[in-house]
């Protein structure tokens, strides 16, 4: 039995194997952070987008630049979760792990079912790995793994001996293994091989002895498939039938990058993203970095409030500013997004989410932002904040905040997070001629309500109280912005106490009137469900997931999601009245069912978890299952 290549040099079986019709499955990808496990399971999700299916995926990552080799703590996973229907989640478990050394199978066993597949890299299980990850026996060799289908496949020495003939050294031949393990998932899964090698060789292209070594390894994983008598089952899943149109996979931040590049060109404005570089919101800076040829300006700062203040800077002078950070960098931004406050300017702040409080955990998750991006500012400093749902949702998330900060001039907060950033899914590339527009129309002419022939900055539109921009320099149209407080109108230093008041409420009414479309409510029970799940951010597809499994047993559950968070829908309060309890999952302590609390006096139920990681759909199905049981229960 062997394996040959077809006219274009892609792969073709000759082995017959049984092929068994999967409609979903959930890989694994878990080794040393060392061990290219991001890029394997990156691969492989392109290779599943370019096939057709429907995908989700979670990377996860030591914060460590290089954690200690071999450890639990240095473990670095990747998984990916593809379907022939619409999913919402990357998965709960994985229904095949691929652990490349003892590290990786410690830290990623728990989660795989029973009856799982566990495909493991032999050669890294030494006794001196066994020892550094607390093994007292060798898992291979007992009945620790008796409940799953384990593949034991000798990596390390089947790649050296791929790539024997290229004169590559011993070391440098082991680096290629992943290659030869996503060729063997290819090979498992039907994955087409063609875009992989083309990858390789352009991002190889400077050093063709290195892309034919990844090649040759990729080759030898799907081979070894092919060939050996260990795998007699390969699987097929096909592609989802998703909405007509071009897709492509991307990821939260290379959406919101995108966004940002939509929102230039539809407002007309060149983007300052003024940024300093903080885990895991850098990547909306590298993307935006190449894209200039569309007026997008990038500038790295020396610190955050550098990075800021030139975005504030930016709006001042009639461009459109933004600003990306995660946690750690709002609390610095913060007295700079007063001052935006104060002078009425458009600002985006891109706030991607994690782990906290002070460093906390660089890698991971959180939703625990929402109250700082709320009220973290001193005095009464209203600010809109919206928050995508998904990682494709991160395009619209930013023409959004776009359309508020420049049509209300106010900065406004968009609340990506971790899981949203650094995950991918398909996203439909929009039709350009469905794009907002976001022209505005800057001040041309002196306003002044008297006749001084002056321009007053602090006229304001009298639907959405924004105040006239005027870019500086324009003749007759001088005028002064700045942190003091301006007389109303005029924009003259005001001390005066009446003064104040007013445009302290002035202020706080322009958020409150900014135009929100209404909550809408998922209830296939046509009004039969007594519970309303209510979620924010990425919570929305564990949530729905969840609600899709409620439903499947028989159990009503209505659902609903909430983007913008300030101001909330106008309808939210007759939403949570409708319902007789409604339950708030957040990735918190739960903050926004404090804000519900207050402002509704609704006893919301809330349901949290702070753990670094995403929900889980089993774990919310758990969840919603008691509270319409004991709802019902209560009649």
């Amino acid at each position: 039995m062997s394996t040959s290549a077809n006219g274009n040099g892609s792969l073709s079986a000759v082995r017959p194997t049984e092929v068994a019709k999967l409609d979903r499955v959930v890989i694994r990808f878990a080794g040393d952070s060392g061990d290219g496990m991001q890029l394997t399971g990156d691969r492989f999700t392109s290779e599943a987008a370019a096939f057709g299916n429907d995908l989700s995926t979670m990377p996860n990552f030591p914060a460590e630049i290089r954690a200690p080799q071999g450890t639990i703590p240095g473990v670095s996973s990747f998984q990916v979760h593809f379907a022939d229907y619409d999913i919402l989640t990357p998965g709960d478990r994985p229904d095949v792990l691929v652990a490349m050394n003892p590290a990786a199978l410690k830290a990623n066993l728990a989660d795989v079912p029973t009856g799982g597949t566990i495909i493991l890299n032999t050669d890294e299980f030494t006794k001196r790995n066994l020892v550094k990850v607390g093994f007292e026996n060798d898992p291979l060799d007992d009945d620790t793994l008796s409940a799953y289908q384990v593949h034991r496949v000798a990596m390390s020495t089947l790649t050296r001996g791929a790539l024997e003939a290229t004169g590559l050294s011993k070391k440098d031949a082991e680096r290629a293994k992943n290659m030869f393990a996503l060729g063997l998932l290819s090979w498992m899964y039907h994955r087409p091989t063609e875009g992989t090698e083309r990858f390789l060789r352009e991002k190889f292209a400077k050093k063709s002895d290195i892309a034919e070594a990844n090649i040759l390894a990729f080759r030898a994983g799907w081979n070894y498939g092919e060939t050996t008598e260990s795998f007699a089952t390969t699987y097929e899943v096909a592609p989802a039938k998703l909405n007509q149109g071009t897709y492509r996979q991307i990821t939260g931040n290379t959406a919101l990058a995108y966004g940002l590049v939509a929102a230039g060109q539809q407002s007309g404005l060149q983007i300052l993203l003024g940024t300093y570089p903080i885990t895991p919101a850098s990547d909306v800076l590298h993307e935006l970095s190449k894209h200039k040829n569309y007026g997008i300006l990038t500038f790295q700062a020396e610190d955050e409030i550098a990075g800021i203040g030139a975005a504030l800077g930016a709006s001042y002078g009639g461009a459109l500013g933004v600003t990306s950070t995660s946690g750690p960098g709002v609390a610095l931004k913060s007295e700079a997004i007063g001052l935006a406050v104060m002078t009425e300017l458009p600002l985006v702040v891109i706030d991607v989410q994690r782990g906290g409080p002070s460093t906390g955990l660089p890698t991971k998750t959180e939703q625990a932002d929402l109250l700082q991006a709320m009220f973290g500012r001193n005095g009464e400093s209203p600010v809109p904040i919206i928050a995508p749902l998904s990682p494709a949702d991160c395009f619209d998330a930013a023409l959004e905040a776009t359309r508020i900060a420049l049509k209300y001039r106010t900065p406004v907060f968009l609340l990506s997070d971790g899981a949203i950033a650094n995950g991918s899914e398909p996203w439909l590339i929009p039709d350009v001629e469905t794009l907002p527009d976001l022209r505005v129309e800057f001040a041309t002419e002196p306003n002044a309500e008297d006749d001084s022939g002056e321009f007053w900055p602090y006229v304001r539109d009298p639907e959405t109280l924004a105040r006239a921009w005027a870019i500086p320099g324009s003749a007759g149209l001088q005028h002064r912005i700045g942190g003091l407080e301006k007389a109303d109108k005029t924009g003259h230093i005001s001390y005066d106490p009446d003064n104040h008041e007013k445009m302290v409420r002035l202020r706080q009414a322009k958020i409150d009137g900014i135009d929100v479309p209404d909550l809408v409510v998922d209830d296939p029970s046509g009004g039969k469900a007594r519970v309303l799940a209510l979620g924010w951010g990425s919570s929305y597809g564990p949530i729905g997931a969840a609600c899709r499994r409620v439903r499947k047993e028989g159990m009503p559950i209505a659902q609903a999601h909430l983007r913008h968070l300030n101001p909330f829908p106008g309808n939210l309060a007759d939403v949570l009245r409708s319902y007789d309890t409604v339950v708030v999952p957040e990735m918190n302590l739960g903050q926004l069912s404090m804000l519900l609390r207050a402002k509704y006096l609704v006893d919301v139920k809330s349901y949290t978890k702070v753990a670094g990681l995403p929900f889980k759909a089993e774990e919310l199905q758990g969840v919603f299952t008691e509270i319409i049981t004991s709802t019902e229960a209560a009649k």
